[in-house]
């Protein structure tokens, strides 16, 4: 069984007299381990069908099942529980806390869970250590350069040993040759901890990185082969973005 199932999820917005459906009917399975990323145009529900498989928003119809739970199904209690113990998410932002270090970001999310200081502790260890920011665990965010937050926050994100994690726009507010370092980290994390990815962006080099890439256009999903985010690739150059 696919340890993300998505089934017939469809999700509306009202706007004035106007109403917006940025997911019509989509479904999509996830296995273990596997990397998918996903593209589309701004406003066509990427960041929408995240929150959904985070669990943060819910949808007017169908279901979204991972682990075997259905999570769609849940209260909002439940959902809290199930977040804080399966879901590692990597904002764009970074969105750590400034007057706390590298080491006390990454124990945020454990402080929520039935964990002993010293299980917290190794956790956190080994969490910067796979982000290879071990010696910058006592470091302030204002003393780190951006790519260096965005690693703590992907540590923060992995420190639970999540079911899944997701990531929204992990390279938009980085240079290039930042956002190819932490690309690549997230890769080899994928690789070596057996970690299942779902990244938006909004770049179709980054996309390629992905096991599977996909492409939102008015609400459907669509399956991207290699000769595609290629086009999408030229295309943004063409237009300047």
């Amino acid at each position: 069984m696919s340890l993300v199932v998505i089934n017939h999820v469809t999700k509306r917005y009202h706007k004035g007299g106007e109403t917006i459906t940025p997911l019509d009917e989509v479904s999509l399975e996830i296995e273990q381990g596997e990397f998918l990323s996903l593209m589309g145009a701004s406003g066509t529900g990427k960041s929408t069908l995240l929150n959904l498989i985070a669990s943060i928003d819910h949808p007017d119809s169908g279901s979204i099942i991972v682990d075997g739970t259905e999570i769609t199904a849940l209260s909002r209690s439940q959902l809290a529980r199930w977040r804080a113990a399966n879901l590692g998410y990597v904002f764009q932002t970074h969105n750590l806390v400034p007057v706390l270090t590298a080491y006390e970001n990454v124990e945020l999310p454990l402080l929520l869970l039935p964990m002993s200081r010293s299980e917290r502790k190794k956790r956190i260890q080994v969490a910067l250590q796979a982000v290879d920011l071990l010696d910058r665990a006592d470091h302030y965010p204002r003393q780190m350069s951006g790519g260096q937050e965005q690693r703590v926050g992907i540590a923060r994100a992995i420190v639970k040993h999540p079911k899944i994690v997701v990531a929204d726009e992990p390279t938009g507010d980085l240079d290039s040759e930042t956002s190819e370092q932490i690309l690549n980290l997230l890769k080899r994390l994928n690789r070596e901890l057996d970690i299942t990815l779902l990244m938006v962006t909004h770049d179709a080099e980054a996309a390629q990185i992905a096991d599977r890439q996909f492409y939102l256009d008015h609400g459907k999903l669509v399956q991207m082969q290699h000769c595609d985010t290629e086009s999408l690739t030229t295309t943004a150059t063409v237009n300047g973005n």
